[in-house]
């Protein structure tokens, strides 16, 4: 599942097509996806890993769910879930989830929440951690309610960055490693993007999906935690669990 830091991609990859005319439109979706047809793009933007694109009066929302993906002017050999055809290119999405929005985006998304947005706001991030006392910490990291953007990856890496376990839950942590929690959730969200562009991310995964811990040089713990039930990556000497 894409995270926030390659919807960022996406979003900059797509913007020779902002302000131009679609004139041909493809796809299995069935949601009547041949209304796109002449309309002009105004917009793209993202909400954690929602990709939205945008025209006068409604938005198409993208959610490419575990296994999506999408080319920019060129195809896969499968058919595209949404194609569309421009006078000088092509976007074609694969596998994914497409929803128009009739909504003002304004009224649907806190833009506060998302954390590789310029209006993140990390006091609002730590008064909903608050508002879930007993949230283990690798559910936190995966609510998209309180760190839009943030994924599997990210949780895994920012758990071993601040040294906690992934149980441990909010209202134990000390008011230091919940502001770490908050911070570095966005701090790694630019690395992951940094590293993301020039082909290097898994060079610095330091947890995820790792065998041993290289600060103590001892097995990683590997369990499916959390309401989520997703892979996590812990040390059990390095990271500490707050009960």
């Amino acid at each position: 599942m894409p995270e926030g830091p390659s919807i960022i991609i996406l979003k900059e990859a797509v913007q020779e097509f902002k302000g131009q005319k679609i004139i041909a439109v493809s796809g299995n979706s069935k949601i009547g996806i041949e209304r796109l047809h002449d309309k002009t793009i105004t917009d793209f933007k993202s909400w954690g890993k929602h990709f939205l694109i945008c025209f006068d009066d409604f938005s198409v929302r993208i959610h490419f769910l575990l296994f999506g993906s999408y080319r920019v002017n060129e195809q896969k050999a499968t058919p595209p879930r949404l194609g569309l055809q421009f006078q000088n290119g092509e976007l074609n999405f694969y596998a994914c989830s497409i929803q128009f929005i009739e909504e003002d985006l304004d009224k649907i998304y806190d833009w506060t929440g998302d954390v590789m947005n310029d209006n993140w706001d990390a006091a609002k991030a730590k008064k909903k951690l608050k508002a879930k006392p007993e949230m283990l910490a690798c559910d936190a990291l995966l609510d998209q309610d309180i760190f839009a953007g943030s994924g599997n990856i990210i949780k895994n890496e920012v758990l071993f960055r601040i040294m906690v376990q992934p149980e441990s839950k909010i209202v134990a942590l000390p008011a230091k490693k919940l502001n770490e929690l908050i911070k570095e959730a966005r701090n790694y969200s630019f690395d992951f993007l940094e590293w993301k562009k020039a082909y290097v991310l898994k060079k610095h995964w330091l947890a995820h999906t790792k065998k041993m811990c290289p600060r103590c040089d001892i097995p990683f713990v590997k369990q499916y935690l959390g309401k989520t039930k997703r892979r996590s990556y812990y040390c059990i000497n390095c990271q500490v669990f707050y009960a």
